[in-house]
């Protein structure tokens, strides 16, 4: 018999064995750790302070959030063997840290509270990260190796990816480096052109996947041709030194009233953290983990909104891609070049569910619950530098509003 390879950080994760999620997990932790000890050396106690943009949360409160919410759902929950039929209001036993729920759950500390919460000290917090860890290994030891017994083991690696990746936005807004590399210049390719298809939308396999990433519908996708890669700064200065940012007929009426109050507080002519323009090297300045760094026209536009990547595709005379383009290409031209997992993605599609749509039970608690935002957030797709390896997979699915700009977002365009 073949032994199932223990590879912590590979894409098959979503549905991984009882040994394979232990060892990730003990991986992701150590992620975690490791994060928020270079976020404390460099922030001191501002690590329990909101940075900027205001409305994102303190970093030492992202990563208590991680442990609190695989607590919650595993060691506080006695009915987890449900898995995705656990009701979200069962009855829970109580934590190890005491003030965890006052200080970690966000149905009970939202977003404009948290500024002023008193979060425990570093050593206490590392404490309670370690201790949880512990007590979730220790009940995965015991747990079935079924899809249902494993739901909440695969969603507390899958949530702590996620905030690993928040963390690192978090330190890009602090100015902290967490030694990622980013991303490489590479050459240009041509587009890539795709026939006609029949298309199938949605996590219907198993293993883990995010509510929003089930259901399943089916489309008529007609012959498409996208980039190769996401649009690079040599092209995105083309469009600034062209009078992007004054031309409102480039702009949906809501991204231009959006850029209006931009331009009035901080004089905005880029994506973020852009503190100079090359026009005549397509290269731009941008202040990366604190650093200010050169990057080249051939490196992947960050920190763009939706906005901005809808301007420069009207721009161009090119148009986002949608959900169903960009996943057939990632699924179906790698050979021909596509490539993807450097910037999170825009795409032209609005946040909806997909027929069979079901709300998770723990979404609420996780601050995941999209069902707020469906119509109004837009859609994420692929992966970013600062994702970990497992988080990668084509289907994957993430979204954000328009305006948000703090995450390692880029975009590509297809023809008209």
């Amino acid at each position: 018999m073949t032994l199932e390879p223990l590879t912590a950080d590979a894409p098959d994760m979503r549905r991984a064995s009882r040994d394979r999620l232990s060892v990730a997990l003990m991986d992701a932790r150590n992620h975690t750790l490791h994060a928020l000890g270079r976020l404390e050396a460099a922030l001191g106690p501002a690590l329990a302070m909101p940075l900027r943009p205001a409305d994102v949360p303190p970093p030492a409160w992202v990563a208590g959030h991680v442990a609190w919410l695989a607590e919650y759902w595993i060691a506080r929950n006695p009915r987890r063997a449900l898995g995705p039929r656990c009701p979200r209001d069962g009855v829970r036993t109580a934590s190890v840290e005491p003030g965890a729920d006052g200080w970690f759950d966000p149905t009970l500390v939202p977003h404009a509270q948290r500024a002023g919460l008193v979060l425990p000290e570093l050593p206490a917090l590392r404490a309670y990260l370690l201790e949880t860890l512990e007590i979730t290994l220790d009940l995965l030891d015991h747990t079935a190796d079924s899809e249902d017994a494993l739901y909440f083991h695969r969603m507390a690696l899958w949530h702590e990816d996620l905030r690993g990746e928040e963390l690192a936005t978090l330190a890009q807004a602090g100015g902290v480096s967490l030694g990622l590399a980013l991303p490489a210049a590479v050459a240009a390719r041509a587009p890539v052109l795709l026939p006609a298809t029949q298309w199938t939308l949605g996590w219907t396999e198993a293993g883990f996947a995010l509510d929003v990433e089930r259901g399943r519908a089916t489309l008529a996708v007609p012959e498409f041709e996208i980039d190769a890669q996401p649009v690079g700064w040599a092209q995105y200065v083309e469009f600034i030194d062209d009078g992007g940012y004054d031309r409102q007929e480039l702009w949906h009426p809501e991204g231009w009233a959006w850029l209006q109050r931009e331009a009035a507080r901080d004089g905005r002519r880029g994506p973020r953290y852009v503190d100079q323009i090359g026009v005549a090297s397509g290269a731009v300045l941008q202040t990366m983990f604190g650093k200010p760094t050169r990057m080249s026209g051939s490196q992947p536009v960050l920190h763009a909104t939706w906005w901005e990547a809808d301007a420069w595709a009207r721009w161009a005379g090119r148009r986002l891609p949608t959900e169903a383009e960009w996943e057939i290409a990632a699924v179906h031209a790698a050979r021909q070049g596509f490539r993807w997992g450097d910037v999170r993605e825009w795409t032209a599609g609005t946040l909806r569910p997909w027929p069979g749509f079901e709300p998770a039970p723990w979404a609420a608690h996780a601050e995941l619950d999209a069902q707020g935002v469906f119509g109004r957030a837009r859609v994420q797709r692929g992966a970013s530098f600062a994702s970990r390896a497992r988080m990668k997979h084509p289907k994957a699915r993430w979204w954000a509003l328009p305006e948000r700009d703090e995450g390692f977002v880029g975009f590509r365009t297809c023809t008209l």
